[in-house]
């Protein structure tokens, strides 16, 4: 893979998670703010959905060995994440009062937080074997 294309996928990949970032940081802070007591579980979940896609996208942005690392922390966070509150809002609905984010694996997002952190995690390899070659 050339790296004007892989720096092009790269580029998209980001620019996903800053958009989500956004999206989950603003549903959450309305949440929060206009309805928490009604579901204290749901809307803390977006929260920690957005801060998590926030952090995604500022290391999957820089180059260092470092921010490396923190991206795959992050994505790999996000993945445990939706796979968890994905299959419980499906088993155990009551527990959801109301949507997160990674609800029905993000099916109110068209699934992009179910795809994303593998998405992610395939990128930062690809990456990283092309920085080794």
């Amino acid at each position: 893979m050339s790296e004007r294309k892989h720096a092009g996928i790269g580029r998209v990949l980001i620019a996903v998670y800053a958009v989500l970032a956004m999206a989950a940081t603003g549903r959450s802070f309305v949440q929060i703010v206009q309805r928490f007591d009604e579901a204290p579980l749901a809307y803390s979940l977006s929260a920690v959905a957005a801060v998590v896609y926030l952090l995604a996208t500022v290391a999957l942005a820089m180059r260092a060995d470092a921010w490396r690392r923190v991206a795959l922390a992050a994505v790999c966070f996000e993945l445990v994440g939706v796979l968890v509150v994905g299959t419980l809002s499906l088993v155990a609905p009551e527990l959801f009062a109301h949507d997160t984010v990674w609800s029905r694996f993000g099916m109110g997002y068209l699934f992009i937080p179910a795809v994303l952190p593998f998405l992610g995690l395939w990128w930062l390899r690809a990456s990283r074997e092309r920085v080794a070659a």
